[in-house]
């Protein structure tokens, strides 16, 4: 076999690598949604192990999951950079950095044991997945996601701000104290009920207090306007680009473009 033909056949093989990664990423069928739940279903056991993790540094298996979890970290980013568009495009996903970032936790755990906090962001990546969509629609809870997801993003900034506080001003707190202390300072500056009687010190504290309270602000009134507002679908219309319309809508109701919204019980 000729250089030519190595060639040809390692990009072929590469062309089908990529093409196998991007039905798994974005496909709809059968095939793509049983290896989309699969990876949900270890996104799970992951996000269970972060959880636990502080519980669990002790063990002497602790290592050796914490390490085998890197490597299949390591493994995802591989594959979303092959099924991506392009390297910049892979680049630009606030996800990627994410992982990138829990990834270096992992590898060096105690250097970085400080900033695990910032694991929780994989349950935000799991609430953006295609699967966790197909799911709510198979419960019935299709007309609730976006509540359901408003719900998580709020939970998550929470005990991200929660994590950071702890880290950052009440590590130093004997066993559980510390982590309580962090809860309610956050809880009470999100709702903006203010008691006073917990406050960060210094100008670091008082900056961290505002982006608290300004995030934390907009992700509830986020999460009330998802309570309140009318379900409707993302499909964008083909004449005039309007990305929402009501479930049952046949009419693009910005230009009256006809729509053809796919049933999404299907």
């Amino acid at each position: 076999m000729n250089t030519q033909d190595t060639g040809g056949t390692f990009n072929s093989r590469s062309r089908n690598l990529r093409d196998k990664l991007q039905r798994i990423e974005r496909g709809r069928d059968d095939w793509a949604l049983r290896w989309q739940a699969l990876l949900a279903v270890v996104d799970l056991a992951i996000l269970a192990f972060f959880l636990l993790g502080p519980y669990l540094r002790s063990g002497p298996s602790y290592l050796i999951i914490d390490y085998m979890i890197a490597v299949w970290i390591a493994g995802e980013l591989m594959a979303r950079a092959i099924a991506a568009p392009s390297f910049w495009t892979f680049v630009k996903r606030p996800m990627t950095w994410i992982d990138l970032f829990i990834l270096a936790t992992l590898l060096f755990p105690e250097a970085l044991f400080n900033f695990a906090f910032l694991r929780i962001m994989r349950l935000w990546a799991i609430s953006n997945s295609r699967i966790f969509k197909v799911i709510l629609i198979r419960l019935g809870c299709g007309n609730v996601q976006d509540v359901i997801r408003a719900v998580i993003n709020f939970l998550v900034f929470l005990f991200v701000m929660t994590g950071f506080v702890y880290t950052s001003f009440f590590y130093d707190r004997p066993g559980g104290e510390g982590f309580v202390d962090a809860l309610y300072f956050t809880v009470a500056t999100v709702t903006t009920t203010g008691f006073g009687d917990i406050t960060l010190p210094g100008t670091i504290g008082k900056l961290t207090s505002v982006l608290t309270m300004i995030i934390g602000i907009s992700l509830f009134v986020r999460l009330a306007q998802a309570v309140v507002r009318p379900y409707k679908v993302t499909f964008p219309c083909p004449e005039c680009g309007l990305q929402r319309h009501d479930a049952d809508a046949v009419h693009c109701k910005a230009c009256g473009h006809v729509l053809n919204i796919p049933d999404e019980g299907m």
